[in-house]
Parts: C-alpha cells; sequence; structure tokens
C-alpha cells in the first residue's frame, strides 16, 4: 500500500497545522497552548473521547472502531514540546517566541498524529480502539514517565504502543528500525572537585582544582577505550566545566563539571556509572584534591519488542519503497522508553531529508514527510486491529 490518497488530500491543512505549532513552541510541561490547538483540532474531527492533564499536561484521546469485537485498544504516541533554543532558520513560519524552537520535530510529529486521527475517525475502518497520546515535556522532563505513572496503559487498556521520530540525513519519507534496543540509556553526572585556591604565581601554596578536572576529563575517556567490551557501546561526554573564578591569575577553590552517559546495556550503564564515580574521587585524590559526584539515571534505553517491530516495518513497507529493518542504535534518548518498558510495541524513523541536524538553530521538519507519517500510523492500527 503506498500512501493513503487521503494524505494527499490533506497535506497542504497538516503543513499548516505543522507551521502553526512551529511558530509557537513551547517548552517542557509549560505546553498548554499547544494541548489546547491538539484538543480542539480532534473535537472538529469528531472525537469526543478526550482527556486533559494527563502526565500534567498531556492530551489522550479514543477513536472507537465500526466494531469492537477484539476489545483491543493501540496506542499511537506523539511528543509536543519544543527546546530553549533561539531559531535562525529565517523562515516566515519561523519561531514567534525568542529563545524557543521547535529544533527537534515535535511539530511535525504532533501534526503527523493529527492528521492520522483525522482519517482514521472519518474511516474508522478497524476493530477495537485507537488510544492517541499527545505527550509533554520529552526534551528532559520525563512526561513519558509521568503519563504512565498517571496509568496510562491502564486507564486506557492499551495492548501495544508505537511512535515515530525524524531522521535527518535519511530520505524524505523512508523508513528505518531495529528491533531490541533503538536509543540509549540518557543518564547524567554533576561533578565538583573542591582544591585550595590561591595565587597562579605560587601553585605551590595552592592545590590546583583545575588540574585536578583537567584529568578527571582524560580519566573518564578511559570507560569506553578500557573497561567496557569493545564490542559493546558507551558514550562519556564532559559537555560543562566552570571554575569558581573567571580571573586570570586566581587559582580556583572549585571546579564544576557536568556531562552524560549513554548505553544500551543494563550492565554496561551499572559498570559506567561505577567507573565514572571511581575515577573522579580516585583522580581528584591523586592531585590532593576531593571530588563530589552526583550521578543522575535518566531515560532508559528504548527497546523495540521483536514481534512488534517486525508489525511496524511490514507496515512501513506498505506505506514506502524504503525501509532499513536493521538499522544501527543511535545513542541519543528517547522518554517512550518508559511506555515500551510497559507495553509490547516499537519506536520507527522517518527520513527527514538532507539538512541541519535536530537540536540546531537552522534545523526544520520536512513537511514532505507528512504523508509517509500519517499513513504509517493509520497502517499500523488498520493492520493490526482488522476490520471484521
Amino acid at each position: 500500500m503506498p500512501i493513503k490518497n487521503r494524505f494527499a488530500e490533506t497535506h497542504a491543512e497538516i503543513t499548516a497545522w505543522r507551521r502553526h505549532l512551529h511558530q509557537h513552541p513551547e517548552l517542557m510541561f509549560d505546553v498548554h497552548e499547544t494541548a489546547a490547538f491538539v484538543e480542539a483540532k480532534l473535537r472538529s474531527f469528531g472525537i469526543t473521547d478526550i482527556t486533559t492533564g494527563i502526565g500534567k499536561t498531556g492530551v489522550v484521546a479514543v477513536i472507537e472502531g465500526k466494531a469492537n469485537q477484539s476489545g483491543r485498544a493501540i496506542g499511537l504516541r506523539a511528543d509536543m514540546d519544543a527546546l530553549p533554543i533561539t531559531e535562525a532558520t529565517g523562515l516566515e513560519y519561523a519561531s514567534l517566541h525568542p529563545g524557543k524552537m521547535h529544533a527537534c520535530g515535535h511539530d511535525g510529529h504532533t501534526a503527523i498524529l493529527l492528521g492520522a486521527a483525522q482519517y482514521l475517525a472519518e474511516t474508522r475502518n478497524f476493530d477495537g480502539r485507537v488510544v492517541l497520546i499527545f505527550q509533554p515535556a520529552e526534551e528532559g522532563g520525563g512526561g513519558g514517565n509521568e503519563m504512565v505513572k498517571d496509568g496510562l496503559m491502564d486507564r486506557w487498556a492499551i495492548d501495544e504502543v508505537y511512535g515515530l521520530h525524524n531522521m535527518p540525513d535519511h530520505p524524505v519519507g523512508e523508513f528505518a528500525i531495529c528491533s531490541g534496543p533503538l536509543l540509549a540509556a540518557a543518564d547524567q553526572f554533576d561533578m565538583t572537585i573542591i582544591g585550595n585556591g590561591g595565587h597562579a604565581a605560587a601553585p605551590h601554596e595552592a592545590i590546583d582544582a583545575n588540574l585536578a578536572a583537567a584529568h578527571v576529563v582524560v580519566a573518564l575517556q578511559s570507560i569506553a577505550s578500557r573497561n567496557v567490551d569493545p564490542l559493546k557501546q558507551v558514550v562519556v561526554s564532559v559537555c560543562t566545566l566552570r571554575s569558581d573564578t573567571d580571573s586570570h591569575n586566581v587559582l580556583p577553590q572549585t571546579v564544576s563539571l557536568r556531562g552524560t552517559v549513554r548505553t544500551l546495556d543494563a550492565q554496561v550503564r551499572d559498570l559506567a556509572q561505577a567507573r565514572v564515580e571511581a575515577l573522579a574521587t580516585h583522580t581528584a585524590a591523586a592531585y590532593q584534591c576531593t571530588a563530589t559526584v552526583d550521578y543522575e539515571r535518566g531515560y532508559p534505553v528504548t527497546v523495540n519488542a521483536v514481534e512488534n517491530t517486525s508489525y511496524a516495518a511490514d507496515a512501513a513497507e506498505r506505506v514506502s519503497p524504503g525501509v532499513d529493518r536493521a538499522t544501527p542504535p543511535i545513542m541519543a534518548g528517547e522518554d517512550f522508553s518508559y511506555m515500551l518498558n510497559k507495553r509490547p510495541g516499537a519506536y520507527i524513523m522517518l527520513g527527514n531529508g538532507d539538512g541541519p541536524t535536530v537540536h540546531h538553530p537552522m534545523y526544520d521538519f520536512n513537511d514532505e514527510a507528512i504523508p509517509a507519517g500519517c499513513s504509517w500510523f493509520a497502517e499500523m492500527v488498520e493492520s493490526r486491529l482488522p476490520a471484521t
């Protein structure tokens, strides 16, 4: 099955929704205007079973099929939040809110799910229920976890759950997926290296926290090169290093480091945390400093169930001529993982074409990918809940 004709007809309309959302980005859980826009569109499609405030500001809506003999429900999820980035695209529909930007394509994901919802509400050519999940705070807030904690899966008796994310530098409208780990666990750390400040001209009279911090940064790279099986994956990145002075001639008392650890395996995740903590404390001690480490576990690994990955890839092949069923895992994190930890399902990547990558001030979602994304969501429903 190629792109559904209905989405060719509604492409311009869905694009207009996407660009409206792009102009009005909101952050984290503060997506009240976006959620209201979503709710209004759903009601305009004739959908009346709508619940707001799930996971603080999420929206959940239900579409009943022509029959419900199966008693089954398929969940479809899109994220709604933007990023704290100042847009540099210069587009006519660029962000109207300085310092906020849809730089990850969540505007596209939301518009795609709305487009699929419009079609499914019109046709209802399935046996069961579709649960539409519009989620806040994917970008660091764990909105997916908040919706799960609010009873998302049990309250709506969801049996399987599916989602998609755009993929820059992959052909527009083509899909990529793999079974097992697709996206990494995303942990973070905050360290403080404490020395004894002093005059830069007399370092022997001080204890240089900068020197210790520099060696900690280098030591942390040994986790990937010397501690983890080279056939497994880990990323340890120190992203911020800041001392308590900005002087040219003062050795600082303290230096703060912040960073992230990405893994695809539970044992590697445990090992990486242990090594981060040990390397920081022992390396600092070697330079007469002390170190404190606050290590916080974030989103878990996004794991696609084997059987559901096959369903998702099959549906994608009925929509698009290009489907990569064995794409390499990506070390970015995604809080759709919390939903997949509760129900079987799969997450698929949708090609966004050439251009800047996500989280870049020049990024823009490619509207040409909309019909393929809408068709895939609709095909997932009609293939998993076939009409009798």
